[in-house]
């Protein structure tokens, strides 16, 4: 089944071309079906690419699954025309009284700042209030996953001595786990991020659990008991080239940075990236929409709580 997006969401033709099943709002008002309802707050700075490639792995699924896009009020992007934001994301303001099945927090540029000193953190504090109430799972990605884990439990991130920059493997900590069904007992994580949570913190809280984890980078994927939040340290979204883009990025602006480890054939960067985390990012948001979503929320959103 088809992610119901905006009729000319840049995304769809790039996805069209992948052979991933959209279609537009026009034609999902005809039909007699209750899709899921998805909200995305988009906190990266570039939104396209974050879109895609969230709608890339949310598009494969038999689920009907209809995407609505958020952001935060008064916070002005820099790397986003404010003619797209009006066209396709609706403003937090405009949609805090809707439920929804599931919501996606993304990360942001900013986990070197401490959290009160990001600028839209009492924005975003609200959301993530709301987000408990009005979606019934929410899947938190990378500082999204740190910002919420100290909203919520007081959970404070650590700082790294270098980034955490490349694709580690991860090993299934919890097997019978619904959001890890069908992984092989090692995959791969793309990361990228200057600061950690502890497992030590998480094993703090009783209502968390830690269901993956890497020697080498820490804590990869959270889970809380009842399955209504997930928080993923890294970025199994991530396509072909994002990390490549970082590097390269980071070497023309002069700072400091390493090849991204387990990436490129051989670490040489003048070679193609090679995939290595696909297929499991698939299955990840897959078993999510299915376990977490589909088969939890109720068919009335209004009975949300």
């Amino acid at each position: 089944m088809p992610i119901i997006i905006p009729n000319d969401l840049p995304a769809a033709s790039v996805l069209a071309n992948e052979n991933i099943f959209t279609m537009t709002e026009f034609r999902a008002v005809h039909q007699d079906i209750r899709p899921l309802r998805i909200g995305i707050l988009n906190l990266m700075p570039t939104k396209v690419t974050t879109e895609t490639q969230l709608l890339r792995v949310l598009g494969n699924s038999p689920l009907q699954t209809e995407i609505v896009l958020i952001q935060i009020d008064g916070h002005i992007s820099k790397n986003t025309s404010s003619a797209y934001l009006d066209r396709f994301y609706h403003p937090f303001s405009a949609i805090k009284h809707q439920n929804f099945d599931g919501l996606i927090i993304t990360g942001a540029p900013v986990e070197n700042l401490a959290f009160e000193e990001v600028t839209y953190w009492n924005a975003l504090e609200e959301v993530l209030d709301w987000s408990r109430h009005h979606g019934f799972a929410t899947f938190h990605i990378c500082w999204g996953a740190q910002a919420a884990l100290y909203k919520h439990y007081g959970i404070q991130k650590r700082p790294l001595s270098k980034k955490c920059f490349g694709v580690f493997p991860h090993h299934v900590e919890k097997p019978n786990t619904k959001l890890l069904r069908g992984f092989d007992d090692t995959f791969n994580i793309p990361q990228s991020r200057h600061t950690e949570i502890l497992r030590s913190d998480i094993e703090r809280i009783s209502n968390l659990e830690v269901v993956a984890y890497s020697d080498e980078t820490g804590v990869g994927l959270i889970v809380s008991k009842d399955g209504r939040e997930v928080y993923a340290t890294g970025h199994s979204e991530y396509d072909q080239m994002t990390l490549a883009t970082e590097y390269f990025r980071d070497l023309n602006n002069g700072l400091p940075i390493e090849v991204p480890k387990n990436y490129f054939e051989n670490d040489d960067h003048k070679l193609i990236p090679r995939v290595t985390w696909r297929s499991h990012a698939h299955l990840l948001f897959s078993n999510w929409l299915n376990y977490y979503v589909y088969q939890e929320t109720p068919y009335l959103l209004d009975e949300i709580g």
